[in-house]
């Protein structure tokens, strides 16, 4: 029997009985796939049929699990970098239809369907079509830089060159600043490098990446750092690579504990100490509203960033591999 003609009849069966597949952490370590209750819009509300959803680290410590979290999590929770097309809207949406190819601010985005209220989606153009948008982490992005404020001629170091670091080397230069880029893996290092970066410096040495950034720059450090691994070691380097009343951004999502920081060190070089991250969600779709223009005009290019994809029943390998970052590692995406 044709395949397409299969999973067209499996659809529609799941319409009619109102249900899904969708992602459950049952436990610490474990997924399970299950069928789910498909959800309704409320009257504000529009409910996506998900193309797609990436993995964000922030996913890690629900994953591992926390003495503070409670099993089994929610369907298709911790989802929430989900892109897809509008299949129904509540009785009071009039902004977007049936129809419409959006990314979303939504919770629940490991799953088939998600439900997002009709004001916290963005629309994706016909001339993005097929092509994957993870619109909270490139917003995310955009937002992070906008708190930089980098400007031509700045040197600018940016310390963990994942996805978002990527993105931003990839926003820095765009700008017109020299970057420096620090990370502990050479394979990140060489994306960096593709991305234009000015000079490449591996993580290892405390004392000595100091000195070969003091060298770099002239014994003037950096006017813009900008933290990205969310860890403390990194955070406290950041602060001894940033220039007297430069800006220290903390863009690494701090999620283990308390940090010990060199106050007296920021205290002393008059530094500007920003935390990038947003919580008002008119700000989140602001910055992704900016991120589909910077993927059109190529500002923004996170298409070679996306290095695995798995379908929703390899949900388990895909956290595990979210874990581990092995060699070649930048982005995950589950694709549907």
């Amino acid at each position: 029997m044709n395949p397409d003609l299969v999973a067209e009849t499996t659809e529609t069966k799941r319409t009619k009985v109102n249900t899904m597949r969708a992602a459950v952490i049952t436990a610490p370590g474990t997924v399970e796939i299950q069928e789910v209750p498909l959800p309704e819009p409320g009257p504000t509300q529009v409910r996506i049929k998900m193309e797609g959803c990436g993995l964000c680290a922030s996913n890690i410590p629900v994953w591992q699990g926390r003495e503070w979290f409670s099993y089994p999590i929610p369907a298709g929770n911790p989802g929430h970098e989900g892109w897809g097309v509008v299949d129904a809207v509540g009785t009071e949406v009039k902004t977007v239809k049936v129809g419409d190819r959006v990314a979303a601010l939504s919770y629940n985005a490991y799953a088939e369907y998600d439900l997002a209220e009709a004001d916290a989606v963005v629309q994706i153009p016909e001339v993005l079509a097929g092509v994957p948008f993870p619109g909270e982490p490139l917003g995310c992005a955009i937002n992070i830089f906008k708190r930089s404020d980098i400007q031509a001629g700045h040197t600018v170091a940016i310390l963990g060159i994942g996805f978002l670091g990527a993105l931003l080397v990839q926003l820095a230069k765009e700008a017109g600043a020299r970057v420096i880029a620090l990370s502990q893996r050479d394979y990140s290092l060489n994306i960096a490098n593709e991305a234009g970066t000015d000079k490449l410096v591996k993580l290892d040495d405390h004392y000595q990446i100091i000195e070969k950034v003091k060298n770099l720059t002239g014994g003037n450090f950096c006017e813009r750092v900008i933290e990205c691994t969310g860890k403390e070691w990194p955070l406290n380097l950041a602060g001894e690579l940033t220039a007297e009343r430069g800006k220290l951004i903390i863009a690494g999502f701090h999620q283990d504990g308390m940090r010990s920081v060199n106050v007296q060190l920021w205290n002393w070089r008059g530094l500007d100490v920003i935390n990038a991250h947003e919580r008002d969600p008119k700000i989140y779709l602001s910055g992704i509203s900016e991120a589909v223009k910077a993927v059109i005009t190529g500002r923004l290019t996170p298409q070679p960033l996306y290095t695995h994809e798995f379908p929703l029943e390899n949900m388990a390998e895909a956290f595990q591999l979210l874990n581990s970052r092995p060699d070649g590692f930048m982005k995950a995406l589950v694709k549907f």
